[in-house]
């Protein structure tokens, strides 16, 4: 009775297998119960269905897909050990090199550097067994919390077309919510993986800086500044998702001389955490706090201690490190590439921030390194009493589409909620974001950090928050 139960079940997910777990697709593929190929053409029946109302994926080739699947299936025939995320299919950003595909970073100027090779995140994934199913789509130069561009359109949020899908990984977000493809690999510099999964409804993970190897052979290398904050990550359904997707991306590889070869897992660690639910003193909307109260409830009932603080160590500090670290190193570059592409949005945005920028003075990466240490500094201390803290993920719901294109004013309201989003990056840190419910129909959650490459942490206080309950997904798109 209970093989024949199995069976049912596998008949079953056969007929939606972009419905299941990344976890539980791959076991189902090692064992041979279903073919990476079957789960492939899955994956592409459920993208033509969908993703025309939403325009997350803008870039795919499925015998090219159809191909990577047969592959895993050949060599588990074989009898070879494929990897964790055996057929799973994964979408990636179009700011993060795939081999034969423009990194287009949805500008016009680029979009003509076809890449010769996977980025090292992506060439991680595919040893791991992982099928890579096309591009997600972002915002121009990778600017904004919202998703569009004049090359490829703007991407829709699935719960909502009146609600961005989030920026700048929105398509790989919207993705993931819709059922295209079980993972999206994409990039943090200031809250770009974190706040797409909190406006769709899912998960989404910025391991720390050199945790995942990155490296894009086919575009132009970015300024430093940037460099020293911007994280390649994940965005999920579920944590166990997350989870082994970073442990098959954070393997190495020389092409990035800032991996770190430390463990995924750390030292035993109290199951202590602290939640600030206004850092740096911020505003925050009553919903957010309300979520905020419900996850530490349930990190309470899953055994935790969690005390609440009023403040965390220089948070407008280190927001002030990462505002200066991007906007005083290549800005003029920035301004440059704006108008020769054209896109209005990004326009919009450079002359929000120009303010900002032409304010800093002319030392001003220096002087933000030593800022930068300082602040550091205090956060590690930090983490020494707290393992976990517990943060906003922004001080609003997700907002209305376009919304930091209604003038000054709709900018700095963005700009304002999004503290949280733009500290940690700064300091390297590692940051989880984890949905916990719907207000109405607008997706909430939380931010979890921890200290640098304790992910594990991270991983460890979102499963017992997540089980607690979170947005249905994959979801057929409301727009």
């Amino acid at each position: 009775m209970e093989a024949a139960g199995d069976a049912a079940r596998i008949t079953q997910a056969r007929s939606e297998l972009w419905r299941l777990p990344a976890t539980e697709l791959a076991q189902l593929v090692r064992l041979r119960k279903v073919s990476a190929r079957e789960a492939a053409a899955d994956a592409l029946k459920r993208l033509d269905e969908v993703n025309p109302r939403i325009n997350a994926v803008v870039a795919h080739r499925p015998e090219q897909v159809l191909a990577q699947a047969d592959e895993v299936d050949r060599r588990i025939g074989r009898g070879e050990d494929v990897g964790p995320l055996a057929g799973v299919p994964v979408t990636v950003k179009i700011n993060v090199d795939m081999a034969g595909f423009p990194t287009t970073n949805g500008t016009h100027l680029q979009k003509d550097f076809i890449a010769k090779e996977n980025s090292p995140a992506v060439e991680n994934l595919v040893r791991a067994g992982a099928v890579l199913l096309g591009r997600s789509n972002a915002p121009t130069f990778a600017l904004r919390w919202f998703t569009s561009n004049s090359l490829d359109g703007a991407t829709r949020n699935p719960r909502s077309s009146a609600l961005t899908p989030g920026g700048s990984s929105g398509g790989g977000a919207a993705a993931v919510t819709a059922g295209i493809g079980h993972l999206a690999v994409g990039t943090d510099i200031g809250g770009s993986l974190r706040y797409p999964a909190y406006a769709c409804g899912i998960h989404g993970l910025r391991p720390t800086l050199g945790r995942v190897p990155a490296y894009n052979a086919s575009s132009p290398e970015r300024p430093i500044g940037p460099q020293m904050m911007s994280s390649t990550g994940l965005m999920a359904r579920t944590i166990d998702d997350l989870r082994i997707g970073l442990a098959a991306m954070a393997a190495p590889d020389l092409r990035d001389p800032w991996w770190v070869p430390a463990p995924l897992e750390g030292p035993e660690t109290p199951r202590v955490a602290a939640m600030c639910l206004r850092p740096g003193g911020m505003k925050i909307d009553e919903h957010v706090e309300a979520a905020m109260l419900d996850a530490a409830r349930r990190l309470s009932d899953a055994g935790w201690t969690v005390t609440e603080i009023d403040d965390v160590p220089l948070m407008r500090e280190a927001a002030d490190v990462q505002m200066q670290l991007w906007l005083g190193d290549g800005f003029a570059n920035l301004v440059d590439a704006a108008r020769r592409d054209g896109d209005a949005a990004a326009l919009a945005v450079v002359d929000a921030v120009r303010g900002m920028a032409e304010a800093l003075p002319g030392d001003v990466v220096s002087r933000a390194l030593v800022l930068r240490t300082t602040v550091q500094r205090a956060w590690r201390r930090f983490f020494t009493e707290y393992p976990v803290l517990l943060l906003p993920v922004s001080g609003e719901l997700p907002f209305q589409d376009g919304l930091d294109l209604q003038g000054q004013a709709g900018f700095e309201r963005v700009w304002r909620a999004q503290l949280p989003m733009r500290a940690p990056p700064a300091l390297g840190l590692p940051g989880l974001a984890v949905s916990t419910g719907l207000v109405g129909s607008v997706p909430v959650g939380v931010q979890i950090l921890a200290s640098h490459y304790r992910e594990d942490l991270c991983l460890l206080a979102g499963k017992a928050i997540e089980a607690r309950g979170t947005p249905a997904s994959p979801i057929d798109p409301i727009v």
